[in-house]
């Protein structure tokens, strides 16, 4: 993101009444509204609504395709790898909420920038994907079918950000420690 703190404050706001009333719901207006300027002035700052959009997604999607990057060294196990992309998620989360809810929420009204998020969230899968099937390949992990251990841990993942924002008394630390052995291992003892 832009060094220009006003804009940075222009992202942040928009992106929690995103959130909150969701893209299609929010007008400029009510972005300026939230920081007390007029409409007209965030054009000093910003072109449009979707420039600020494509701001968010684009940006926290890049830092999971940046994340995505570094797992695949090859000296890590798979049991590794998978415990870093849960830590990945969980980051992400802790750390911008809003994003998040940007991110699975309003990926659809991207204009522009559209192909450019999808392909990245392709490859992302895709080389979950990968992992999980070299992990059952070398006998790291349990046989099972592949698109469903996917979609349990994305769908888990990719809505942690509905529930962290609720539970208070939940810590990023807890979270981290526990998480991933749920999703990996399971409840049962």
């Amino acid at each position: 993101m832009n060094n220009n703190p006003r804009k940075k404050e222009i992202i942040s706001k928009a992106a929690r009444l995103f959130k909150k009333r969701g893209y299609s719901a929010v007008t400029m207006r009510d972005i300026a509204d939230s920081l007390n300027i007029k409409a007209a002035s965030l054009y000093n700052h910003i072109n449009s609504k979707q420039e600020i959009l494509a701001t968010i997604i684009i940006e926290i999607a890049e830092a999971f395709t940046s994340g995505m990057v570094e797992v695949q060294t090859p000296q890590l196990t798979t049991q590794e790898k998978l415990q870093k992309i849960i830590e990945l998620h969980i980051d992400l989360t802790v750390k911008n909420p809003e994003a998040m809810a940007c991110l699975n929420n309003d990926w659809m009204h991207l204009e522009e920038k559209l192909p450019y998020f999808v392909k990245m969230r392709e490859d992302y899968e895709e080389n979950f994907r990968a992992i999980l099937k070299k992990g059952i390949a070398q006998g790291e992990i349990g046989s099972r079918d592949i698109e469903i251990m996917l979609f349990s841990m994305l769908s888990t993942l990719r809505t942690l950000y509905i529930w962290y924002t609720k539970k208070d008394g939940v810590s990023a630390v807890s979270l981290k420690n526990d998480l991933p052995v749920t999703l990996l291992k399971g409840i049962i003892k």
